[in-house]
């Protein structure tokens, strides 16, 4: 049970995707710039991350490894995240239509993020059990959630502040995401992975 706890602590907040390995930034900078958007990617992308972990660790050890395909694993998995993301799609435009519309774009591009496709391949190569992978692909989608969460609530501050011109939009944004990113540099050496 430690073990678990540490993964997730670990995937989230000492090794941040978004903070500390500077992955998925084209869903995080899109999604962030009003909080329901970023709440509802969240809760699809922590979800679409932890079945993809749990698939392809199913594919990967029952089918890939048995057969000696283990080189096939970067295209097996994005199969594998293709398919689910367009399940969830299709059930997202039928559930909530409303987030699906706000979303546009930036749910399909959750099939080729980084940082979907990371988590099965960091799976995979650290030799995870099913529920480690699990637990690994729940805290990942967690550390996603958070650093949207965080980026969403300082973006939507930001539309009352008075920013400078040149730095309005994005390049404030940026800036924020690396203070942000100092921040979380104070949890590294506490749990590696």
């Amino acid at each position: 049970m430690t073990k678990l706890l540490e993964l997730i602590v670990a995937a989230s907040l000492v090794n941040n995707f978004v903070f500390t390995r500077y992955l998925g930034l084209c869903i995080f900078m899109g999604v962030t710039r009003k909080m329901d958007t970023a709440v509802g990617m969240s809760i699809t992308f922590t979800a679409v991350m932890v079945i993809s972990s749990a698939l392809s660790w199913v594919a990967y050890h029952f089918v890939m490894v048995p057969y000696h395909l283990e080189f096939l694993k970067i295209l097996v998995f994005i199969v594998i995240v293709a398919g689910f993301v367009q399940a969830a799609d299709t059930m997202m435009r039928k559930v909530a239509p409303g987030l699906y519309y706000k979303l546009g774009i930036y749910l399909a591009l959750i099939v080729t993020n980084c940082i979907i496709l990371a988590v099965p391949l960091i799976n995979a190569d650290s030799g995870y059990s099913f529920i480690e992978s699990m637990v690994f692909g729940l805290g990942s989608g967690l550390g996603f959630a958070l650093a949207l969460i965080i980026m969403a609530s300082i973006r939507e501050k930001l539309e009352l502040a008075d920013v400078p011109k040149p730095f309005r939009g994005l390049p404030i944004a940026f800036i924020l995401t690396g203070l942000i990113a100092l921040a979380f540099v104070g949890f590294s050496g506490l749990i590696t992975l």
